[in-house]
C-alpha cells in the first residue's frame, strides 16, 4: 500500500500526523515540505519577545527528531510541483532534480501566504513579513541589529491593525520598541470588533505607548542612511528602523489548482475535509470547510482529530463548537467569538471598570458571538461560550 502523504510542515500537518499516530502506528506516513520542517507553534511568534524566547528556543523539534518521534519520513526542502489526482502521484523537485511519489491518501496542509501590498520605493524589498519561524529569525536579526544603536531608537512601523499586527505591536512596545501601526480601516481589528469595542481596545493600546495611524495606507518606503522613510497616502511621513507587514493571509490554493481541486477563498472541502478529488483532503489555514475559513488554532485541532479518525478507517466529520479567539494583547486583554458571516446580529453592551462585554444576538435572541475586553469581562468566557450554537454540529 502506498503511503499517506501530508504536504506541509506547519501546525496543521504536524498535529494531523500526531493524531493519526495515536490511532495507527504502522501505516506508512510521509511529510513533504519546502522548508526545513522544524516543528513549532506559530502563535508563539507574536509574543516571543515578552517571553524572552530567542528564535532558536521556539522550535520544538527539527525534521530528524520529528521523523523519529512520529515514525514518519520527512522530505524537507522539497517542492511539490504537480498533483496527478487520477494516478495518485506527485511530481517533486529537490536540489534541481525531479522525481515522482505515489500516494494512497493526500492531505493538503499548505497554509496561507502573507498578502503583500504593492509599495513603491527602494526600501520596499526590506519590509518584513512573519509567517514562519524562518521569517521570524530574519525579523529578529534586524531588531537585534537595532539594539546596537546603529538604527537609532528602534522605531518599528507595522502595516496592518488586524489580530497579528496588534499582537506584534503589543509585544514590541513592551520590549523597548517604539511602535506605530498603520491601517486603511478606521479602527483596529475592524473585521472582528464592533466600533465601540474597537475604540476602547485602541485606547488601551495607546496608553501602553502604541501609536495608531488609521484611515490611510503606505505608498512608499525609502531607504535613508539610518533606516527608512515611510510615506503615507495621507501625506504624512514616518521614520522607521524596521517595517513589518501584517495585513493578512491568503490561503495557498495554487497547488490544489494543478489537480483541478475546487477552490474559492481556500481549498473547498466538505465536513469530512474531502476535496472534490478522490482521496485528497485539506486541513488548516488553506482549508475552506463547508464555506468557512477559520485560520485559528482550535479549528486546526478539531480538523486534525476528525481527519485522523477518517484516515484510520473511522469516517468522522469535523465538529466546530463555539471557539473563541484569545488575542495576545496583555495591554488590552481581549477574547473574540465572531458571529457567523451572513447572520444579522444586534450588539448589546455591558461596561466594567476595566473593560466591557458585548454580545451579538440574532433575531431569535440566540447568542451568536461576543467580545470580552478586560480581565473582568474575560471571566465570562466559558459561560458565554456554552450558550453559542455549534458552527458545525457534531455528527450523530
Amino acid at each position: 500500500m502506498q503511503p499517506i502523504i501530508i504536504i506541509g510542515s506547519g501546525m496543521a500537518g504536524y498535529t494531523l500526523a500526531r493524531e493519526f499516530r495515536k490511532l495507527n502506528t504502522e501505516q506508512a506516513l510521509v511529510m513533504i515540505c519546502a522548508d526545513d520542517a522544524v516543528n513549532y507553534a506559530k502563535p508563539t511568534l507574536s509574543n516571543a519577545l515578552v517571553g524572552k524566547k530567542a528564535p532558536e528556543q521556539i522550535g520544538l523539534g527539527d525534521a530528524e527528531k520529528m521523523s523519529t518521534q512520529l515514525n514518519m519520513r520527512i522530505e524537507k526542502e522539497t517542492w511539490v510541483k504537480n498533483i496527478d489526482a487520477e494516478k495518485h502521484e506527485l511530481t517533486l523537485e529537490k536540489d534541481g532534480q525531479t522525481s515522482t511519489q505515489a500516494y494512497s491518501k493526500l492531505i493538503l496542509a499548505v497554509g496561507a501566504n502573507p498578502i503583500r501590498l504593492a509599495i513603491a520605493g527602494d526600501g520596499s524589498d526590506d519590509i518584513h513579513v512573519v509567517n514562519s519561524l524562518i521569517d521570524y529569525r530574519a525579523f529578529r536579526e534586524t531588531l537585534e541589529h537595532c539594539t546596537t544603536g546603529e538604527c537609532g531608537n528602534k522605531r518599528v512601523v507595522i502595516l496592518g491593525a488586524g489580530l497579528i499586527g496588534c499582537e506584534f505591536a503589543n509585544d514590541l512596545q513592551n520590549t523597548g520598541h517604539q511602535v506605530t501601526v498603520i491601517d486603511l480601516a478606521p479602527q483596529p481589528l475592524g473585521r472582528l470588533l464592533p466600533q465601540h469595542v474597537a475604540q476602547a481596545f485602541k485606547e488601551n493600546l495607546e496608553e501602553s505607548g502604541i501609536n495608531f495611524v488609521l484611515g490611510t495606507t503606505v505608498e512608499k518606503v525609502s531607504k535613508t542612511e539610518r533606516g527608512y522613510i515611510v510615506s503615507l497616502a495621507s501625506g504624512q511621513s514616518l521614520v522607521a528602523d524596521v517595517v513589518l507587514s501584517a495585513i493578512g493571509l491568503q490561503p495557498n490554493i495554487a497547488l490544489a489548482k494543478t489537480a483541478e481541486i475546487n477552490t474559492s477563498r481556500g481549498v473547498i472541502t466538505n465536513t469530512l475535509l474531502e476535496t472534490n478529488q478522490a482521496d485528497i483532503f485539506a486541513i488548516g489555514d488553506c482549508a475552506e470547510v463547508n464555506g468557512t475559513l477559520l485560520p485559528y488554532v482550535m479549528p486546526i485541532m478539531q480538523q486534525a482529530r476528525a481527519l485522523a479518525k477518517t484516515l484510520s478507517g473511522q469516517t468522522t466529520t469535523v465538529h466546530y463548537p463555539a471557539m473563541p479567539v484569545a488575542v495576545k494583547t496583555p495591554a488590552a486583554p481581549l477574547t473574540v467569538l465572531p458571529a457567523p458571516i451572513g447572520v444579522e446580529v444586534t450588539w448589546e453592551n455591558e461596561e466594567f471598570d476595566d473593560g466591557m462585554l458585548s454580545k451579538a444576538t440574532d433575531a431569535d435572541g440566540t447568542l451568536r458571538g461576543f467580545v470580552l475586553l478586560g480581565a473582568t469581562a474575560g471571566k465570562q468566557r466559558l459561560s458565554l461560550t456554552k450558550l453559542v450554537p455549534d458552527l458545525i454540529p457534531a455528527s450523530v
